[in-house]
Formats: C-alpha cells, structure tokens, sequence
C-alpha cells in the first residue's frame, strides 16, 4: 500500500496502520464501524490502486484480548497481486456491521458465516441467516464463551422436534413456486454433487429461474478444533480440510507460523515441498478430470485418471508415510529426508502420467460429446469472476493471468520454470483444458525439483525456541527425550501476534490468517478455501441456464464438501 493511498484513507475515512501486536503478511488499516462501507467502496472502485476483490471476510471474538469483536476483510488487487487487510473493532456485539455484499456479491456467504458462528450481525444483508448449522440450533461456536467439545457443554445437545421436522418437511415437499414453475431438490443425497449437499431449484419447463445452495452437512469445526491444539499439533487436521489436496493444504499452515515466528525453511526442505505439493495437484487434478467425466456420462477418463493416482500415491506413501493425508509438513520443515532411489521412482511416476494425459485429453477435451457437454457452458464472465472471488483454474480460465506462484513466489517457486495457462471463453470446457495444460506445467516443475534437489538438513534451527526437539535425538538421549515429550504434549508458546498467509492449491487461493496471544495454541484460525467462494457462484451462472447444465457447472469448478464447510 503506497504512502499516499494510507494518507487518503486516514483523511478521509479516519484509517489507521494496525499496529497493535506484530501482524505480518499484508499491509493492514483500522477503520472506524461508521466509515466502514464507505472505505471499502473506496477501495474497490476509486482508490489509486484498486482493490477489486475480496478474498475473505470474518471476524475474530477479542474476550481474551480485552474484549469486543474485530472484522477482518482480506482484499487483492489482481494486476499487482497486492494484498490489503482491513480491521474494524467492535466493542458490542449488539452493533451492527453494514453489508458488504452490496460492494462484492462473494460478502454474502461470508457474512452469514460470520453471523453463524460469532452472532454478529450485518445491517442491509439481503438474506441473513445461518449458513453451516441448523436454524434451530443454539449459541455461536466461535465465541470464546462456547465449549470446544460436546462433552464440556453445560447441557447436552438436543433439538426441538417440531423444528427439525419443519427442515425434513421441506426436503418432501418444498414450497412451490409460482405459477408455472416447479420446485426440484438435487440432494442432499444425489451421485453428481460428489458428496451431500442440497440444491434446491425453480424451473420454468427445463429453464431454471431461482437456484439456491444449502451447505454445512460436512462442517466439522477445524476452525474451533484449532484452538484446542498446539500450533504442531494441528497440522494433521490443515490435509483434511480440501482432503485431495494433500500437503497441499499444509502448506499454508506451516508458511504462516513460521512467518508468524520468523523460522527460516532450509533449501532442501523448501524444494521437497515444492515437489510433494505438486504432485498432490497432479493427484487431485486425475480425480476431478474423472469425476468429471463420470458425471457427464463418460466412464472411461475414471479409470484411466486412478491408475496414474495410484503411482503417484506410490511416491507419496513412499516419501511420507502416508498416502492421502500424510501430515508430512512441519513448522521449520518436513519429517523426514528422501528415501533411497526417491529419484527413480519420482521420474517413473511422472513419465507414467505424462503418457497417460493425451488418453485423457482424447476422453475429454478431444471428444465431440464432451465439447458438446462443456462448450459455451457454465460461462463466467470476468466480470462475475471478480465478484465472486474466482480464483486458480477458474479465474484464469476468464482471462486473468495470475497465480500466487508466480505472482508472490513462496518456498522457492521462483527458481522454477513454468508457464501458467491461461484461457479467455470462462466455460466449463476452457476449465477443463486448462487443468490438463496444469498438470503438464506440474510435471516441469517436479523434474525440475529432481534435478536440483539440494543437499543439506530439512529441519530449521534458527529459531529453536518455537521447533520441537528433534525425534532423533530423543532416542540418543533421555534430557532431549523429555524436552520431546512435554513440547509434543503442551506446546510451544509462539510471539504474540498475526499472520495472512497464502497459497496456490489445486483449486485456487487457500489462505490461513493465525492469531496468537502468546500461549502455545492458536488464539484463532481462520481458514479461506477456494471452495467456498466458488461453490456460493453457482447462483449467479445457473440461473436462465437448463436444468440439464447444473450437473456440470458444479462439477466443473472443482469444488470438495469439506473444503467448502471446513
């Protein structure tokens, strides 16, 4: 943020620099709740650099900060990929919040998510209601005052049953539209949306004229779990969050604490990360062109894609321990070096991949009936792109060209040589191609990580204080054995403050914002995933389309359950 732009914001919206603790990862301004909106309108349509889209927005409960509320919204400009964080405090939780959802489309979701779980509310929401938890359900789970497991809640969980019936009412016989209309459920059980979730729309014939998502079947609480582990100990919960994406969605967690702590990642480290992350967006690349296919009627690119995916889990049971959730990342580093002969059997699962992927293409982006199925289909405009927060395959396939690996490189990406595809139609057939061209680039990077793999350790020791003991020496010597014992147990207190962090995963942008208040859990977490914004932007592409469309506009913006409900 340049000089000049905090001047206009302090002149003309009271904006301060958020200097209250250490926050790291993005410019940040303080806002007062009454220019709020008009700072954010500012920002998006007048300011000299624009910040055109929203990446997140939540709030974090300060009762043990000293009390009262602060929202958060993460803002980017996409030419300059600038980052800008802006801060509101709230000292009740009576106050209200106004909309942002007139400024960005994507603030709906958001801002129900807010309300949701903190009770928060959001003057000029056009439909405020909860969005992960059922109407009848009481409290607001991110508050500091809710207990972090069922068995420490005062009462035990129950339901109204009159309630619960009304919902299961709704699923048999929904309310009817108007005249002329019909009202049909696909889920919360139904084989193409790849897991439960309900949607729910109006046709007028096969047109369809309203079409609303109900999500939160999958919402396990990764945020609240957070708070209730140690920094280290909640790594293995980060690779189920999009649970395709492997260390893919560790990676953000570990880049965020150790920017948080100022821990300096070895080379070698860094390149089997790069290696690992890639490979797991080759994997969840195979299971989405499969997925894909299989829900537009084709049964061959299934069979094709998994028996590559099964190479590749090969490699990464290999090198890990672990297939599709190996845990395999650690703040400073990784768990464990290469095995013997990790080279060969890295370039032999790479070259089996890459004979596979014209197989695949002629299962798909070369077939009449696919073309058919996916051209000018799903079409988002760039206009609606940026709206609805589009980010990874399905922002590029609108034109834009940008990727945080190239954009702002993390853990060496930039001594790397790739080319990010980029297409201009916005359909579902331009997604397509385009993850197929990413798994080639996926396939560079990969070999090119081999042949300039480092020497060297995988752990980091400059920053002692917040690593934990090293699991070898424990078992050399019993005074590091203790040490090993009681951090993995209690924790290691991290410095008070913040950190954005984020990252290109297979879907888009993933992105962790930690809070510490100097203990060794985390104070708050919040987890932005690209499924979330992508599948709240289904509405705005599905309505006026056939009712014989919507099968492959979900599918084709690759979306996982619990990437979406986290």
């Amino acid at each position: 943020m340049t000089e000049a732009l905090l001047q206009t914001l302090a002149q003309r919206f009271g904006a301060e620099p958020y200097s209250a603790v250490s926050y790291v990862g993005a410019p940040s301004i303080v806002v007062p709740l009454n220019q709020l909106h008009d700072a954010l309108r500012f920002l998006r349509y007048e300011a000299s650099t624009r910040y055109e889209m929203l990446v997140d927005l939540s709030a974090i409960d300060e009762a043990g900060r000293g009390g009262g509320f602060t929202m958060f919204y993460h803002l980017l400009n996409l030419d300059s990929a600038a980052f800008l964080t802006v801060r509101c405090p709230l000292f009740s939780s009576l106050l209200e919040v106004p909309t942002a959802s007139d400024i960005w489309p994507a603030a709906d979701w958001y801002e129900r998510e807010v309300y949701d779980m903190f009770g928060l509310r959001f003057s000029g929401h056009p439909d405020l209601r909860r969005i992960l938890l059922p109407d009848f359900w009481q409290g607001h789970p991110l508050l500091k005052s809710e207990a972090g497991r069922a068995t420490e809640r005062p009462d035990p969980f129950g339901y109204d049953p009159e309630s619960l019936n009304k919902i299961l009412q709704g699923y048999m016989n929904p309310e009817q539209g108007d005249d002329g209309e019909m009202v049909v459920n696909i889920g919360p059980n139904h084989p193409g949306t790849d897991g439960i979730i309900r949607l729910v729309l109006r046709l007028r014939g096969e047109r369809i004229t309203s079409l609303e998502q109900e999500i939160g079947y999958h919402h396990r609480g990764a945020e609240k779990v957070a708070e209730f582990h140690t920094f280290h100990n909640y790594i293995p919960y980060t690779n189920r969050i999009d649970y395709l994406g492997g260390v893919g969605g560790e990676l953000p967690y570990v880049l965020a604490c150790e920017q948080m702590t100022g821990i300096e990642v070895p080379p070698r480290a860094q390149a089997m990360r790069v290696m690992l992350a890639e490979i797991f967006r080759l994997s969840s690349h195979l299971v989405w062109i499969s997925s894909l296919g299989h829900n537009l009627g084709a049964m061959g690119p299934a069979f094709y894609a998994f028996m590559e995916r099964e190479k590749l889990f090969d490699v990464i049971e290999e090198v890990c321990g672990g297939r599709m959730h190996p845990a395999f990342y650690r703040i400073g580093g990784v768990a464990q070096d290469l095995p013997e002969g990790w080279k060969r059997n890295v370039l032999r699962s790479c070259d089996a991949v890459e004979e596979r992927i014209p197989e695949l293409e002629a299962l798909t982006t070369k077939s009449y009936i696919f073309q058919t199925r996916t051209k000018g289909i799903a079409v988002y405009t760039p206009e609606q792109a940026i709206d609805w927060a589009l980010t990874g395959p399905n922002l590029r396939a609108c034109g834009f060209d940008f990727d945080i690996r190239k954009k702002l490189p993390y853990s060496g990406y930039e001594q790397y040589d790739f080319d990010v595809p980029v297409g201009t139609d916005g359909d579902a057939f331009t997604r397509t191609v385009l993850r197929i061209e990413e798994m080639r680039q996926s396939l560079r990077i990969i070999r090119q990580v081999v042949a300039t793999m480092p020497d060297g350790p995988i752990l980091s020791d400059n920053k002692p204080r917040y690593s934990l003991a090293r699991k070898e020496r424990a078992l050399e010597d019993i005074e590091t054995m203790i040490h090993h014992f009681i951090e993995v147990g209690r924790g290691l207190p991290f410095p008070r403050g913040e950190s954005f962090f984020p990252t290109e995963t297979s879907k888009g942008l993933t992105c962790y914002t930690l809070v510490s208040d100097g203990s060794a859990n985390p104070y708050r977490v919040r987890i932005r995933t690209p499924s979330f914004a992508h599948f709240q932007s289904v509405k705005a592409v599905g309505v006026g389309d056939v009712l014989g469309n919507v099968i492959c506009l979900i599918g084709s913006i690759d979306y996982v359950l619990a990437d979406i409900d986290r």
